[in-house]
């Protein structure tokens, strides 16, 4: 396929979404360093394999797996111009990542009350890598959580229609990679010990 080709609005499209992937694969890219470092430093001394993960990790990993379900039905309801509906479904999955983000705190004060801590005399390198995975992952929610806040801004000012959706497209893939890396990180943290 000749990349040169096409409408404006065509190319215009390829090339976001081709920046979109660019940054997504940047972002995998950080997080393997960090898994790998992960890995590398279990075979430490020091290494504190007895550590659990808080239960508030594992449901925000059920409620970041609803939110794409319900970005999902966002683009679903919009895509066949059902835009009020859209917009609920929007409004659906910003509540979910608030709440993904709430519980990532709660997982954070869990880890704090039984005595591990990111830095100090108290903390431990394995607790160090969890609390900087999640944080660095919280982090990237936020920012898929301000692309949402773009999205909404957009379906009220009627921007989106039938014919031309790709702002709702991007931010959808944005937010199911932003799960999925969640899915794999939560999954990798309770299975390397």
């Amino acid at each position: 396929m000749d990349l040169t080709q096409g409408t404006d609005q065509e190319k215009n499209a390829r090339a976001k979404k081709m920046m979109l992937w660019f940054g997504i694969i940047s972002l995998l890219m950080g997080f393997a360093g960090w898994t790998s470092a992960y890995i590398v430093s279990s075979s430490r001394e020091d290494w504190s394999s007895d550590i659990t993960l808080p239960n508030s990790f594992l449901y925000s990993t059920i409620v970041i797996i609803i939110s794409s379900l319900s970005y999902m039905m966002a683009k679903k309801a919009i895509r066949e111009g059902e835009n009020s509906s859209g917009t609920k479904w929007l409004l659906v999955t910003l509540g979910l990542g608030v709440l993904f983000i709430f519980l990532q705190f709660s997982g954070f004060s869990q880890l704090v009350a039984e005595g591990y801590y990111f830095t100090g005399p108290t903390s431990s390198i394995k607790v160090s890598y969890v609390f900087l995975i999640a944080m660095v992952h919280v982090v990237h929610v936020i920012a898929g959580m301000i692309s949402l806040l773009v999205v909404l801004y957009n379906q009220n000012k009627g921007k989106y229609s039938k014919e031309n959706y790709l702002g709702v497209t991007l931010g959808a893939t944005f937010w199911h990679f932003l799960d999925l890396l969640w899915v794999y990180l939560v999954l990798f943290m309770f299975f390397v010990k």
